[in-house]
Formats: structure tokens, C-alpha cells, sequence
């Protein structure tokens, strides 16, 4: 498998769906690599990310998919891939570390041949894992809901986290990044296409109530505020949210900064969705058409 090779002028994707589109990556991934020509030559995969079904230790989003963690490292291993664990419940406390599930997943992906990761919240958890299975790297999440600079840069500063996701609403403060060393923008992920009202001030509230659920505690469902919020996900109102990093803006602005590693959303939306964000982000527009028509003739996929 021929990779491109990282000159700073790479961006690296952290796609969703880890569990959730197995089936989805199952038919992407080859024609990824073994089309490298469909795809823009900048971009490479960073990691998948995401989360089963149950998973007390999850967060952000309530995960889906099944337990078929051994099908999904082979897929990853095939293409050196690192798999990244969404392990961001805030809510953590000592009873929750001994988890049986939790504790089976960190077993099978600290043996994966690329470096696994963790995104993480509870500084608790990160300790257990650090602990326990020391081949994990870890990511600060965007859970954390971090939108001032100062704390943004301490975040950074953590030798902790190998990356930081920040709240969407940085996306856009270049005053910020211009002022960053290498070290500290080698570790910045930005969230590209974040629907979610650039007013909002419950984000953390709408995080915590996902994390109250992984945990199995009863919680009313948390109500958005956000103008239209019944619409829900629409990637076309995405695009016009004033944090949304565009492809063009991703090569001629972010890579020549010196930022590089992009967090795609997309973990509780279907994988037709999530389809157009890989064609939007990684295909050529020549080869959008092909790639669609290469997975949607596929039998053994159902996108909807």
C-alpha cells in the first residue's frame, strides 16, 4: 500500500465510525488505496474513531454497531489504519473503570498493528488506561467543550494528549494559531463541519446528558435551543456555519499554517451521509460519481 509521503503539506482525516460504519469502510477503503487516483493527493486517513452499542465508557455521541471489534482490526491492520476508542464520558467515576467490555476493547486494539488511540475527557479514566494498557496514545475531546484560548493552549501544553480537539468555535482564530510553535500545532485537530449554532451554551449540558445515558442513569432527553434545530444534521447547513473548513480552505490555508489533522463528524448520522462527507473531503470531483456508483452497487452494503 502506497502512502503519500508527509512533507507538512499532508492533511490527515480522523473519520467517525469506527463500530458504527464498519460496513461502510469495508467497501471504501479498498477502493481508497487501490485508486489512489480518484482522491486528492493531499489527504490521507489519520484514524477512525468511534464506539459500540453500550459502551458505558462512551461519550459524545451515543454509539451503535456491534461487538465485532476482531473484524474491524483486521479491516484497520489490512491498511495500517490506527483505530481510535471514543472513551469521552465525562462522568467517569472509580466504579465505572472495571468495566468488562471497556476493559476487553482496550485489550484486543492495544494489540492492532498501527498505534490505537483514545479520545478521552475524565483525566480518571486516562490514568486507569495509561496504567493499565500503555500502548494507547491519547486525544483531549472536543467534549470539553474548550473555547478560550488561554485554556486552549494549555490543553496543548498537556503532555497527555498527543492531540487536542477544540471547540468548534476556534476554528476560525488565526490570531491564535499564528502564534503557536510547531510542537503545539502538530497537536491541534480541528472539527470541520460542525452543525451546531455558533450561540450555543448548553453544548456541555447536551455532552453530559449523552455521557448520563452511556451510563445507564435516567435523563430526560436534552432539548436543543439552537434556531432549527428540528432539522437536525444537514451537512448543506453545516457548510454555512462560519466554523466550517472547507477543502479549499483545509489546502490553501490551514496546510500551508501548518495544521493538519481534521476531525470529520458524523458518528450518529447514516452512512449515506457520512458517504458525502468522504466524496466532499477525499474525492476528486471527476471521480465523486465513480466512487458513489462503486459503493452503492455493492450487495452487501445498505446505506440507508
Amino acid at each position: 500500500m502506497q502512502k503519500s509521503i508527509d512533507n507538512g503539506k499532508t492533511a490527515y482525516y480522523h473519520l467517525p465510525g469506527l463500530f458504527e460504519f464498519y460496513d461502510l469502510y469495508k467497501v471504501f477503503l479498498p477502493i481508497f488505496y487501490n485508486h489512489r487516483e480518484y482522491f486528492y493527493e493531499w489527504c490521507e486517513i489519520g484514524s477512525i474513531y468511534g464506539a459500540p452499542a453500550d459502551c458505558l465508557w462512551g461519550g459524545g455521541r451515543v454509539g451503535f454497531g456491534g461487538d465485532n471489534a476482531r473484524d474491524i482490526i483486521a479491516l484497520l491492520d489490512e491498511y495500517e489504519i490506527p483505530a481510535r476508542l471514543t472513551f469521552s464520558n465525562s462522568l467517569i467515576r472509580e466504579m465505572h473503570l472495571k468495566d468488562a467490555k471497556c476493559n476487553e476493547l482496550c485489550r484486543l486494539f492495544q494489540r492492532s498493528k498501527a498505534e490505537s488511540g483514545v479520545i478521552i475527557y475524565s483525566d480518571l479514566l486516562l490514568d486507569y488506561i495509561n496504567q493499565n494498557y500503555p500502548r494507547f496514545y491519547f486525544v483531549s475531546s472536543t467534549t470539553k467543550v474548550i473555547t478560550e484560548p488561554q485554556s486552549f493552549i494549555e490543553e496543548l501544553n498537556r503532555t497527555d494528549f498527543r492531540y487536542v480537539v477544540p471547540d468548534f468555535r476556534l476554528n476560525k482564530r488565526f490570531d491564535l494559531f499564528e502564534k503557536m510553535d510547531e510542537y503545539q500545532k502538530d497537536k491541534v485537530e480541528l472539527l470541520c463541519n460542525e452543525c451546531c449554532w455558533v450561540g450555543c451554551s448548553e453544548r456541555k449540558q447536551c455532552y453530559e446528558n449523552v455521557s448520563r445515558k452511556a451510563l445507564g442513569e435516567e435523563a430526560e432527553d436534552h432539548v436543543c435551543k439552537a434556531p432549527d434545530s428540528e432539522g437536525g444534521y444537514r451537512f448543506s447547513k453545516a457548510m454555512e456555519n462560519a466554523s466550517f473548513i472547507g477543502i479549499k480552505e483545509i489546502k490553501d490555508i490551514y496546510l500551508p499554517r501548518g495544521l493538519k489533522n481534521f476531525k470529520i463528524e458524523g458518528r450518529s448520522l447514516g452512512s449515506a451521509i457520512v458517504l458525502e462527507f468522504l466524496l466532499y473531503y477525499m474525492t476528486k470531483p471527476e471521480y465523486q460519481l465513480k466512487v458513489r456508483e462503486e459503493i452503492y452497487l455493492d450487495n452487501t452494503l445498505d446505506l440507508f
